[in-house]
């Protein structure tokens, strides 16, 4: 099973050079309860924006630099993929767990029609962004949970948790 966890600002942009265009402690302690325990996969430029390797979750990094895989090969933390078929395999083959896909872009564009649940963050502002969610069409998605929080000392932003789940999943 695999689940999108992502934050975007109103008009859809996640990302500015690779990072993050906002600070938002709550996002990312809502980012870490999301994924904590479960299988994380990420495209080799979200891995290396991640402050370190994130502990309690797998890394699955897609990428097709070689010496990258040689860096991590022995890492029991880190599972290099250097193929979009390789990745889809290791989905296969991990089909009965949750594994969280955390982005970039290609991931979730390649993911786009086998994706089961979106756990989605709308950080109320506009930002300076370089990257932008790929379109999502949320009329195959049920909104199971909706969260909204106000600005506070430490989030200088209104900030919404969204959680969806396929409709075609919902039946069975």
């Amino acid at each position: 099973m695999i689940k999108y966890v992502w934050a975007e600002d109103l008009n859809g942009g996640i990302g500015c050079e690779n990072h993050l265009p906002w600070r938002m402690p709550a996002d990312l302690h809502h980012f870490k309860e999301e994924t904590i325990g479960h299988p994380i996969l990420m495209g080799r430029k979200t891995f290396e924006s991640l402050p370190k390797i994130l502990p309690g979750r797998k890394h699955y990094v897609l990428t097709h630099d070689q010496n990258f895989a040689k860096k991590y090969r022995d890492n029991d933390d880190v599972e290099v993929l250097l193929s979009t078929e390789a990745m889809l395999k290791c989905l296969a083959e991990h089909q009965d767990e949750l594994i969280c896909a955390i982005g970039g872009v290609s991931i979730f564009a390649e993911l786009i029609d086998q994706v089961d649940i979106l756990e989605r963050t709308i950080i109320d502002g506009k930002f300076t962004v370089d990257t932008y969610m790929p379109k999502i069409n949320y009329v195959q998605f049920e909104l199971v949970k909706k969260e909204a929080h106000d600005a506070d000392k430490k989030n200088p932003y209104a900030y919404t948790y969204l959680t969806y789940h396929r409709k075609s999943k919902l039946k069975k």
